[in-house]
């Protein structure tokens, strides 16, 4: 890690929630701070509100171009936006005037999500955010190992101090609890089968269309289940073709808990929604 990218993380560090505005004043000192954001984004220690930078057609989008129309299962607005984007070769979402950009949008994301085109995703142009993922807390926390020199402000040593010392009070609340009472040790276990069903009342509870955002059911099942045995059932399940995962496009709407609740991925941003088939 260099110096610029280790300063992006300490000034994090002295946010809210390690939650800020990309385009706040803190930023204003670096150079190229769009590739510095992105490059620990890359690293899973950062992430960011995005938007879609360009799409191109694949090679299943170009097949069902060639069908009639009658026979394939997109809208005729779906259809329309597909034969654009196939007319030129990594296009960007503003050279598609038609439908209207949330509408077009809407549809980028249901055109990608059925691997009819590929969409890369870049740092949103207006009112983005930049915050620390549990990644990006863990390294900072447990595997950072400052070497060489480098020229840090008291400043930013005073965000990484402030957080070193909440993260011990935490751990040290864990390790002697304040109550006398010992609480019953309960273990419980949950089968694949009962989380799908916690889904499906989820879903209908909460009106989520088939689309029930993964921090609903953390909510539910953590704990028992810890957040590793809840993404690998949820890995089983898409495996057996019992449910799928998607990926959120925009995290405006969401809070950074909810958004980082997701499921991390190396590439192609977190995975968000249950979809139950």
């Amino acid at each position: 890690m260099d110096t610029d990218e280790l300063k992006f993380l300490l000034k994090l560090l002295g946010c809210n929630d390690y939650r800020s505005s990309f385009s706040a004043n803190i930023f204003k000192s670096f150079k190229g701070k769009d590739k510095i954001c992105v490059s620990l984004g890359q690293r899973e220690l950062v992430d960011y509100s995005r938007e879609i930078g360009t799409v191109k057609i694949l090679p299943p989008g170009q097949a069902l171009l060639k069908l009639d129309p009658k026979e394939v299962p997109i809208t005729e607005k779906e259809r329309k936006v597909l034969e654009k984007i196939s007319a030129v070769s990594g296009i960007s979402p503003g050279k598609i005037t038609s439908p209207k950009a949330s509408e077009r949008d809407e549809i980028l994301k249901t055109l990608s999500d059925r691997g009819l085109i590929e969409a890369e995703t870049k740092i949103k142009k207006s009112k983005a955010e930049v915050w620390l993922t549990e990644r990006g807390i863990e390294y900072l926390r447990d595997d950072y190992v400052p070497k060489g020199a480098a020229n840090i402000s008291f400043d930013l040593l005073g965000n990484y101090l402030r957080f070193l010392r909440k993260a011990l009070q935490s751990k040290s609340e864990q390790v002697f609890p304040t109550s006398s009472v010992e609480s019953p040790v309960e273990i419980a276990s949950v089968t694949d089968e009962e989380i799908l069903e916690n889904i499906r009342k989820l879903d209908k509870e909460l009106g989520t269309d088939n689309y029930l955002p993964i921090f609903h059911l953390r909510q539910k099942l953590q704990p028992p289940l810890s957040r590793d045995e809840l993404d690998k059932a949820l890995y089983r399940l898409q495996g057996s073709d019992q449910i799928e995962l998607s990926t959120l496009l925009d995290p405006s709407g969401y809070t950074s808990e909810e958004f980082q609740a997701g499921i991390i991925q190396n590439v192609g941003g977190s995975l968000f929604f249950i979809t139950v088939y």
